[in-house]
């Protein structure tokens, strides 16, 4: 080994174009940027979507829908649910904490409680919002619903 074979390591020099550094280099004049327009000046920037002057896709696709912006999100929960818990670990009063607790919602959801399944146990229940047939069938085995 000398001088004469020495090289750098492999991948550790990539071949970049060097532009503009004279007409010698075949890459000076212009530069390889082509001539006037938007795209040979410095500080030029594509927007994004552009295509060149054609109408972009974004404006070409039709339009449908709404996004209500105060729409409510509840995080839904039955009262098949509600009696499963009393089975299993003996709940009779359900909060947002204790569902939170139990993994049934996130401590910042809206909690509603709905209708589906079959209650046998008297619970009392205070969360965000119920479903008609989910307050009759709490209140039919004498417990309570309460809106936050």
């Amino acid at each position: 080994m000398d001088l004469s074979n020495l090289k750098p390591a492999e991948g550790s020099v990539k071949n970049k174009k060097r532009v503009g550094r004279g007409q010698g280099s075949g890459r000076g004049g212009t530069s390889t940027r082509g001539h006037k327009g938007a795209q040979s000046r410095s500080g030029y920037k594509r927007k994004i979507g552009f295509e060149g002057g054609q109408m972009p896709l974004y404006r070409r696709v039709p339009k449908f829908g709404f996004k209500n912006i105060n729409r409510k999100e509840y995080a839904a929960i039955n009262i098949s649910t509600l009696q499963q818990l009393a089975d299993d670990k003996g709940i009779t009063v359900v909060t947002k904490e204790v569902l939170v607790e139990n993994g049934l919602a996130h401590k910042n959801d809206l909690i509603k409680i709905l209708g589906n399944g079959e209650l046998k146990a008297k619970v009392d229940v205070t969360v965000d919002a119920f479903s008609k047939s989910a307050v009759a069938a709490i209140e039919a085995q004498g417990g309570t619903a309460t809106k936050i």
